[in-house]
């Protein structure tokens, strides 16, 4: 069983819970995530399966577009609501001020992480110093804020033009920590903020509507109908051009060897000129890997694999 399944991470479950439970589920052990999501973060969790288990460093490399709620005046040490409340300090951005203060975080800036992530220092996760009272220095990453869009904002009774919670939807590049981006808006608007809610809608491909949940991947199991669900490997290359290796030339590309062009042909391109990457399939039209051009050998290297 081969693949790539879109998962629909719910509360409370961690990525390692899910990938456990779709071991049980699917009776496979080979299983692994594109990319952690906090335990009270929903949406999107490709889950690679297979030989697909070979992309998982490549999808965890791909944009990513978050659906999130900013509550403002609060400072909390998980950077989010679940953590230990720090500060609360009054709040006085209106709208306008809001708004201002975002469209400054669209770009690349240098993010510090959370002390409650996954990230290690000398050999150690943050989360466990952090479980053990303590906060280290954490070195700034760079990151990419593509947009931020805001849905919506809620304001108290008592003073409507203050803005006291944000929705917004972040487009982001990999390595980004909404809870932080969330913390460094409240402090540039001199309040203090934090994460309220996080859902991820989209990795790469994968979008929030064409999820699964646990309990529908097991039905899926039960009725048989599985391979409706587990998207192909290649459907995620299907932007590099394909080409298929000549019968009598299928044990180069089984033993992984390189490749040149007498040893295949084109699929649907009518210029073959520089290009770098290609999606290669056997004679039976079995996807098999991608290939990347090597200039000085004038010649085909692999670079994944999926037999």
């Amino acid at each position: 069983m081969n693949g790539i399944i879109n998962v629909y991470k719910e509360k409370g479950f961690t990525s390692f819970d899910v990938c456990a439970k779709l071991r049980g589920i699917l009776k496979q052990k080979k299983i692994g995530h594109t990319g952690t999501l906090d335990p009270d973060a929903e949406g999107v969790l490709p889950v690679c399966v297979g030989n697909a288990t070979k992309l998982c460093d490549m999808l965890t490399d791909k944009d990513k577009v978050y659906e999130a709620v900013l509550t403002l005046g609060i400072t909390t040490d998980t950077e989010d609501m679940t953590g230990e409340v720090l500060k609360r300090r009054p709040v006085t951005a209106t709208y306008d001020r809001v708004l201002e203060v975002i469209e400054h975080f669209i770009g690349t800036y240098d993010q510090i992480p959370p002390m409650y992530s996954a990230i290690k220092v000398n050999g150690q996760k943050l989360y466990e110093l952090a479980r053990q009272g303590k906060v280290i220095e954490r070195q700034p990453r760079t990151v990419t804020i593509h947009a931020i869009d805001i849905l919506g904002v809620t304001s108290s009774k008592e003073q409507p033009e203050i803005v006291q919670e944000v929705r917004m939807i972040v487009s982001c590049s990999k390595g980004t920590y909404i809870r932080s981006l969330c913390r460094d808006i409240g402090e540039a608007l001199q309040c203090g903020g934090c994460m309220k809610s996080l859902i991820r809608t989209k990795v790469s491909i994968f979008t929030l509507e064409n999820t699964l949940r646990l309990s529908e991947i097991e039905e899926c199991v039960k009725n048989q109908t599985l391979e409706q669900i587990l998207m192909p490997v290649d459907k995620l290359f299907l932007t590099l051009p394909k080409v298929v290796v000549k019968k009598e030339d299928c044990k180069l590309l089984y033993n992984g060897n390189q490749l040149r062009e007498e040893n295949f042909t084109w699929e649907n391109v009518s210029v073959q000129i520089n290009i770098d990457k290609i999606r290669v399939y056997d004679s039976e039209d079995v996807f098999t890997g991608i290939y990347e051009y090597d200039q000085k050998k004038n010649c085909y290297q692999p670079v994944k694999m999926f037999l």
